[in-house]
Parts: C-alpha cells; structure tokens; sequence
C-alpha cells in the first residue's frame, strides 16, 4: 500500500538508547568488511557543517570535494551495491566547483555554503543541463533552464548543483500499487542499510544518499510522508518544513495544499543551513542561530501514546529517547486518544490530492518547453499506455486515472473536502492537541522498520506509527532524527509543532541529536540473512 495512504489511515483511528543487547551480539557478529568496503572516508564522512567549515578554511577545495563525490557515487551507486539512487549528474558540476573556488581565493565569499554539493529530487527544475522528469520516460526532454527559488536560494549561498535523485515516479502518485523507490528512468532505489529493504517514498533517492555520503546535503519533497519516512528508514534527519515556507514554483506538484520542499542531511545543523538558504524567509529567520542544544530544558513535551504501535522495538527506542528528553529537563505528557476523526476523512483526504494533482499537473505541463509532447494528465496516460512495456512493467496508473476524472478546483465537493481535512489536522488536530494539554511540540516514532522491496505485491508496509500524516496534511513543521536501529534498519524519533514553528521544531530535534548522536553508518547489507544471528535462526536445527 502506497506510503502516503498508510499514514492518512493513521490519523484515524540517548545515552540509555543504545541498542539492546541481541543487537550488540547480531552487530559484533556482522560482516564487518562488507561494510568497510563501501564506509565514506575523507571528507564524504563528515557532515555539512563540517564539510562548509573545511571549505572556508581552505583545508578542500570545492573541486576536489565534486570529485570526492563523483567517485564515490561510481563505486557505492552505479556499482558496488548498485543503489541506484542518483538519477542525473550535472555535467557543469566540476565547472562551477572552479568557479565557486575562483571567487573564494579572489576573497569573494557567496554564503554559509559556498563550495557545499547537494543533490536534488529529480521533480525539482535547475537551469542546468539536465532534465526533471520525475523519473518518466515522458519527461525525458524536460530541460526548462529554470531554476526553481529553492536552487536559486541554494546556489546564492554558493551551494552545487551536483545532480538529481532517483525517487518513487511521480513523487509516488501513479499507482495504489505502487513500488516504493521504482521509476522507469532509473530502476530500484537500495536502502544502503540493508539493500533488499524499502528505501520509502517518494524522495527516496535522497534519503539514500543522504545516508551514503554521496553528497553534502539533499533535497526532497513532501505530500504525505515522502521526506519523513525516506529519512526515518534511511537514518537521516529530515525536516518538513510549514507549508509555504519554501517556494513549490517549478516543481513538479501533487498537491499545492501540502506540497513543500525539505532538506535531508546527516545533522540537524546541517538541515538548517540549507534551511535557511531555501527558505522564502531566510532572511528573516536565522535557522541555525536559533538552535539550542538547551531547548528541551522545562519544555512540555506532548507523547502521542496512541501513535506508537505495537512494534516492540519501536517502542523500546521510542521509551529510550523519552528517558533523554526527561534528564535534558523536558516534562513529558502522555496523550493517550487521538482526535476524533472527521467523518468521511479517509476519502476525502484522498480527493483532495486527486483534484490538486490534476489541476496542478496540467498548469506545470502546459510550461514546460515544446519537447514535452505530453502537455496534460490525459497525454500522460495515454503515452503510458502507449509505452506499457516500459512505463507499466510493474503496476499501472490508477491514481492517474482517477485524478483524471476528478472536477476543477471551483468544485464545491474539493472544496469541502480540503475544508474538512484541513479543520481535522489543524485546529482539531495538532492545534488541539498542543492546547488541550498545554503542551510546546508533539513527539512520535517517525515510522516502521522497513520492509522488504517487492516487486510483485508492491509496498507492502506494517502499519505506521507516528503522527506524520496528521503533519502532512495540516502543512505543519515535522523533523525526524535517527533513534538507533533495528536489526541494522534505522528507525526515527519525531518532532511536530504548530504552523511556523519551524525554529523550535528544528531546535528540539537538535537538542534531542545533541545528547544521543544516534546516526548509524550504512552496513549494504544484501538482506537481514547477513547477520549472524538471524542466518543462525533461520536455519534447520535438526
């Protein structure tokens, strides 16, 4: 089932985190080497902050950190584990590398992230050289020469453009089938964790290199869960910024009710150093000035104790990371009853995202240059149709047609359905929640264990704990920040606040990371039969 339908259902109905001590034995246990052999080193190790401090200092050049990069994407993902999660390289990206490097030794400093390479979700335009195609076959063509206000944002910070990530095709709006992860330009995203697992949807390829150190920085977008649980399963942080927060112009939309725009790194500090650069009000708010690695002192902290499940290693490190928020001095107030559903939220939820992803995908298309022949949602899927042994080897495209059938946005029934949703999130939803137990943020797991990739049934997800899509849905602030593993496969701790609350949502995860530090390296593990205990347990005893 598709990632964000498993959370919109959810919203109806560390220092003592370190693992326990089965996975100590499976970890100590591991293949070690297979591990070492694709491990980062150098510079692609460190973190953004890191990596910007050493470019200022001139200890790298931002030449020689593309080239870092560029090499280590061709051993870890177009070989080696083959994750598959860079769909386009920038073929200028060396080129502005010497030029960024160019005005730094003529004393020219453009910003905080002068010389920084990020990669880009490929449904996000740059004026570069390359295509955005939401990895259709359709959109092959799709070089607009425009940069989108987030990349413009980036690149005046001095940031490069390194490439674009693979992802679920079309931000994961095709199919109810759908395999997280899949497009047809680009094949299978691998999480690098363990490389038969779901490395999520929709920004999956940036979670994963992300994870892999194969840049910096990422971006990803988000309707419903596709930059928190690539993140969550990936062990990234990922932030989801207020809705409107940063620009949705020439990206390829599904919803403009939810839509938004996010960084994935492997720090909060680092999230909010792209933050800030992507931010429509970047000049206002310093995002990285605002953390405080005191934050969680006297603050009350809302536990959505409805939305943890029922994993029972979940809940263990989810219990964990509550310990470290009450010794950094937070108060802790269980919420045991989620909000009272709105009748009808399930499918209207659903609607709304059919009517915007019709009308907004045929404004987009109508933009694009003349060699895109697909110029509406009908072209789409008649081309699909047309390109079945490519585009539909592996599930069809019911959510197309379903939103092709949809009305215009002066429908009365969109707009009772957005009204209804929107209510139910925000102020019977979170706005509630933080008012009727008078609490500053809400806390949750970010999401399960990742399943497997399967290629036959589609997604196939256990139910998903947290409050992500209550988040999504209000266009609310939501971070996620590693809480350790399971059996080697990242899980998340989440953080969500109130509209605008982006500073302090950032600042809490920031704490939080501080005092745990619980990123975990990946293993390219080919599948949980790699560790020892588990290969062990699987086997015939007599």
């Amino acid at each position: 089932m598709k990632n964000w339908i498993c959370v919109a259902a959810a919203m109806t109905p560390l220092l003592a985190c370190s693992p326990n001590a089965d996975e100590n034995a499976a970890s100590s246990a591991m293949d070690t080497a297979q591990m070492q052999d694709y491990a980062p080193e150098g510079w692609a190790a460190k973190s953004l902050p890191e990596i910007a401090e050493a470019l200022q200092k001139g200890e790298i050049s931002a030449e020689e950190l593309v080239q870092a990069y560029l090499d280590r994407i061709g051993r870890v993902d177009r070989s080696g584990p083959t994750l598959q999660s860079v769909l386009t390289l920038n073929p200028d990206a060396l080129d502005d590398a010497r030029a960024l490097d160019a005005k730094r030794a003529a004393g020219e400093e453009l910003g905080p992230l002068h010389g920084v390479p990020v990669l880009l979700k490929d449904n996000i335009e740059t004026r570069d050289p390359m295509a955005t195609t939401a990895g259709a076959l359709a959109l092959k063509e799709n070089v607009t020469g425009r940069d989108s206000p987030l990349v413009a944002g980036l690149r005046d910070a001095g940031a490069i453009i390194l490439g674009k990530t693979n992802l679920s095709q079309w931000a994961n709006f095709r199919s109810n089938d759908s395999m997280s992860g899949w497009t047809a330009l680009g094949g299978q995203v691998r999480n690098p964790h363990m490389l038969d697992r779901n490395p999520c949807g929709s920004s999956s390829g940036s979670g994963a290199a992300a994870a892999a150190s194969l840049a910096a920085g990422t971006v990803g977008t988000e309707t419903n869960g596709s930059i928190i649980c690539p993140a969550n399963v990936n062990g990234v942080v990922g932030f989801k910024p207020t809705v409107g927060m940063v620009s949705q112009q020439y990206i390829i939309p599904i919803s403009a009710s939810q839509d938004t725009a996010g960084p994935m790194t492997k720090t909060v500090k680092g999230a909010a150093m792209m933050l800030n650069a992507m931010a429509t009000d970047g000049a206002k708010t310093d995002y990285v000035a605002a953390l405080d690695e005191n934050a969680l002192a006297g603050a009350r902290i809302g536990v959505l104790r409805y939305s943890v499940g029922g994993n029972a290693d979940i809940v263990e490190r989810f219990n964990a990371a509550l310990r470290v928020l009450e010794d950094a001095g937070a108060v802790l107030v269980e919420i045991a009853e989620r909000p009272t559903p709105a009748e009808n939220f399930g499918r209207y939820s659903y609607d709304v995202l059919k009517y915007e992803f019709k009308a907004g995908l045929n404004d987009y298309l109508a933009s694009t240059p003349d060699t895109v022949k697909t110029r509406t949602l009908a072209d789409l899927i008649a081309f699909n149709n047309a390109h079945a042994d490519i585009e539909l080897a592996l599930f069809d495209q019911s959510i197309f047609d379903a939103s092709e059938a949809m009305g215009d946005l002066d429908d009365p029934d969109y707009i009772t359905a957005r009204d209804t949703v929107q209510a139910a999130t925000r102020e019977n939803g979170i706005d509630a929640l933080l008012a009727e137990h008078n609490v500053d943020i809400l806390v949750s797991p970010s999401g399960p264990v990742a399943s497997r990739i399967d290629p036959i049934n589609g997604d196939v997800w256990p139910n998903f704990p947290g409050g992500g899509g209550m988040a999504a849905i209000a266009g609310y602030p939501h971070i996620t920040v590693p809480m350790g593993t399971v059996q080697s496969v990242p899980v998340g701790f989440s953080f969500i606040g109130a509209k605008d609350e982006d500073a302090k949502v950032l600042s809490y995860g920031y704490a939080y990371e501080q005092r745990t530090k619980l990123r975990a390296e990946p293993h390219y593990l080919e599948g949980a039969e790699a560790l020892e205990d588990v290969a062990k347990a699987m086997k015939r005893k007599n």
